[in-house]
């Protein structure tokens, strides 16, 4: 199968829909959360993914929005109720299950404390390779990663809506799972 994979939106709807034309048909299509950007929520966002049937789960900044402090945020007017209620119910992890194969989406870390930035040159990237899966799934650094840690595949697709990545020149990016052949495909862009 085909898993498209986008991340890190931050109420970018026009890197979404640029990300979803370019990486043409999948068979799913996961958001590793951070599809809002903190105190801003994006009804277009939320539409998009839940119209699609993607597969999400909440990051820091949906946290952020959903928590004490993200009160008066969700009071605007312009907020599309039942479009955050989805997004609300969305779970912090996820796991799949494609052909017998094991996914799991994290935003951060499968292990607490939840938030951290691990990079494939942290101590703490190994980690990755304890999960009970044959992939992981991650964001939230908005840096592109493709790495084997003993069994698992580590992959993370960069950010399709706030680029920061200079390995790749700050441009947008996604990737593409092969669950079959296990490799990944990463594409740069720009709006």
């Amino acid at each position: 199968m085909k898993v498209g994979i986008v991340s890190d939106l931050h109420c970018n709807i026009a890197g979404l829909e640029r990300a979803v034309a370019l990486m043409g048909p999948v068979d799913d299509l996961l958001c590793l959360g951070d599809s809002i950007y903190e105190y801003r929520f994006s009804n277009e966002v939320a539409a998009f993914l839940r119209d699609r049937g993607a597969k999400t789960i909440l990051g820091n900044h949906e946290e952020v929005f959903f928590g004490a402090g993200g009160e008066r945020a969700r009071q605007a007017e312009w907020i599309d109720p039942d479009l955050m209620a989805w997004l609300g119910s969305q779970p912090r992890t996820r796991r799949l299950d494609y052909g017998g194969k094991a996914l799991l989406m994290v935003h951060s870390t499968a292990w607490e404390p939840y938030g951290a930035y691990v990079y494939p040159h942290s101590r703490e990237f190994r980690r990755f390779g304890e999960a009970d899966a044959r992939f992981v799934l991650y964001g939230h650094t908005h840096m592109q990663v493709a790495a084997r840690v003993g069994k698992v595949l580590v992959v993370n697709p960069g950010s399709a809506g706030d680029a920061r990545d200079h390995a790749n020149g700050r441009r947008l990016s996604f990737a593409v799972l092969d669950t079959e052949a296990e490799t990944v495909a990463f594409t740069d862009f720009t709006l």
